[in-house]
């Protein structure tokens, strides 16, 4: 609590200093942005304990306490008075206090997507919570028997029975027919609150009111399919003939159960490496917080508030919360000593690490990621390590031998999974983007459109259902899976500069990032620390020397 304290205290000094100077329309933005977030801050922070309570125990009291802080806080946000002076004052060009015209561009676009009726917005609310109840308390079946996400992804990666196969691979999909409905009545109430404010579609207006163009994302992804159609097709090819002599079948016989993720997003574990047997005999919690401890980014107090294992009631995925920008970071995992779950956790590490040593001194509205992409990219920096050869030597205690082992495959395995997720990144963009566009259309036979397209997948035999729907995004992040892809992008662009000019070396070769207080140290002075004071693509020119761009990506895992 003194922690908390001394935070709001040095804020209200840094206000109180800020407010020396400022003009007369600047001092009144000053006076309304400290009432504003005396509003908010409480407010964020309890409906994102009630968050938190739902998501670790399913709880329908939280769930409803969850909507009823969400309608709250959404409701300050349709204010049209405020929304008015924003509006006039940003047009007015009065504000050129660095921090304040940042603040006023932030919170403009904060209040524009809800000034929308008040019915519409509370069953926008109370429709949102209710679908992501249902996703997250249901659970598949195989004959009969109640499974976890856990368990179906076991199955998914070990099992050579394509009939058993075929039933995890269906139980995986089995919650898209049941929200579908509700979903698809959802993105219409979307798309009725963009267009009562201007967009043509909710899609446009969520890119927009995050500070991002529907065009640029379209070159960004034109380009990345031109650079990875051909290396995806011979991988693909080569990954169908192993999977296939696996399961005694021919690979013209391939089916979407035989790879090893339900949605073909990660790469299948083939190439005479079991990762997971490196990581079944070990805790992989404490080799990450000892991990992030060597380099200068501690974790401790965020793991001794996080949920951390598989339970009934509880979400069965993985996610971190920041839940009062004063230092409140946690994380919900289901752990199991496997490479995904290593992988996973590095990576939901990556966003608490970034949440946590933001800059405190820095205005309540400015502590938060440049965007939401910059803190996907530092997770996925930290999440690549778990197939690192030069990181699990080390981290695992590997015998040279057993080092020279991984080392063979480790670096394909990445490539293949960079590449592997590009392909799959361009079917949840284009869909999402259509979805929107059109929810009245085929979208099942859509879905299967776009698999074939861009991932190479063929449909499977019979009827067509709605297992796409079983991806959460679409409930939970809805026009968000993008930046999942522009954070690969920038991670390798990270990882460029951190080898090059913050360690100094040549080149990555047997780079393990392990021991290393500089890369603390760089992430916390020029990623984490300047918060949203700056625009995305400004932090990442200060940040690594030039703006965001494919060409570390393609440079790393194409070339």
């Amino acid at each position: 609590m003194k922690a908390i304290l001394l935070t709001s205290l040095s804020v209200c000094f840094l206000l109180i200093i800020v407010g020396c100077g400022l003009n007369p329309a600047e001092k009144q933005l000053n006076s309304f942005i400290n009432g504003h977030v005396a509003k908010v801050d409480p407010l964020t922070r309890e409906k994102n304990l009630a968050f938190w309570e739902a998501m670790t125990t399913g709880s329908k009291d939280a769930y409803q306490q969850l909507s009823q802080l969400e309608l709250q806080i959404s409701k300050i946000y349709s204010n049209s008075d405020d929304f008015e002076y924003l509006k006039q004052t940003k047009a007015s060009g009065e504000v050129s206090d660095e921090m304040l015209a940042r603040q006023l561009e932030l919170l403009y676009l904060r209040y524009l997507p809800k000034q929308i009726e008040a019915d519409l917005l509370e069953e926008l609310v109370q429709l949102n919570t209710e679908v992501t109840e249902t996703y997250n308390t249901y659970r598949s079946s195989i004959d009969g028997k109640k499974v976890t996400q856990t368990e179906i992804y076991k199955i998914m990666t070990t099992s050579k029975d394509s009939v058993l196969r075929e039933k995890a691979w269906r139980a995986s999909k089995e919650v898209g027919d049941v929200v579908i409905v509700e979903l698809i009545r959802l993105v219409k109430l979307r798309n009725q609150a963009a267009k009562s404010v201007g967009y043509d579609s909710y899609h446009t207006m969520t890119l927009a009111t995050t500070e991002q163009d529907v065009k640029v994302l379209d070159n960004i992804f034109a380009e990345l399919d031109e650079l990875t159609r051909q290396p995806y097709a011979e991988l693909k090819g080569e990954l169908d003939k192993i999977l296939a002599a696996n399961y005694g079948i021919g690979a013209e016989q391939m089916e979407p159960w035989h790879y090893h993720d339900p949605f073909f997003q990660r790469g299948p574990l083939v190439y005479d490496c079991d990762f997971d047997a490196y990581y079944k005999k070990v805790d992989i919690n404490e080799l990450a917080k000892v991990y992030y401890a060597g380099i200068n980014l501690p974790i401790d107090d965020i793991l001794a508030r996080s949920d951390l294992y598989d339970r009934p009631g509880k979400d069965p995925h993985a996610f971190c919360e920041d839940i009062d920008r004063h230092g409140d970071v946690r994380v919900l995992c289901n752990l199991d000593n496997t490479e995904r779950w290593m992988e996973t956790h590095l990576h939901e590490l990556g966003h608490a690490v970034y949440f946590k040593y933001h800059d405190s001194d820095f205005p309540y509205l400015l502590r938060e990621p440049a965007h939401n992409f910059t803190t996907e990219a530092v997770a996925m920096f930290f999440g690549r390590l778990s197939r690192n050869a030069a990181w699990m030597k080390p981290m695992l205690n590997l015998s040279d031998e057993e080092a020279v082992r991984v080392q063979a495959v480790a670096a394909r395995y990445l490539r293949d999974q960079e590449i592997i997720f590009a392909r799959w990144a361009m079917v949840m963009y284009h869909f999402e983007k259509q979805l929107y566009a059109n929810p009245d259309q085929d979208l099942n036979n859509l879905w299967w459109e776009l698999v074939e397209k861009y991932q190479m997948v063929k449909r499977p035999p019979g009827p067509i259902d709605a297992g796409w729907a079983s991806k959460l995004h679409f409930t939970f992040a809805p026009c968000y899976y993008h930046n999942y892809m522009l954070g690969e992008l920038l991670a390798s662009q990270l990882h460029y500069h951190i080898v090059h000019e913050v360690l100094g070396q040549e080149s990555d070769r047997d780079i393990s990032f392990i021991g290393k207080p500089r890369i603390g140290k760089y992430m916390r002075e020029k990623v984490f620390g300047p918060g949203t004071i700056r625009s995305w693509n400004d932090m990442i020119t200060r940040a690594t020397g030039e703006p965001l761009t494919a060409r570390f990506f393609a440079a790393q895992f194409v070339d």
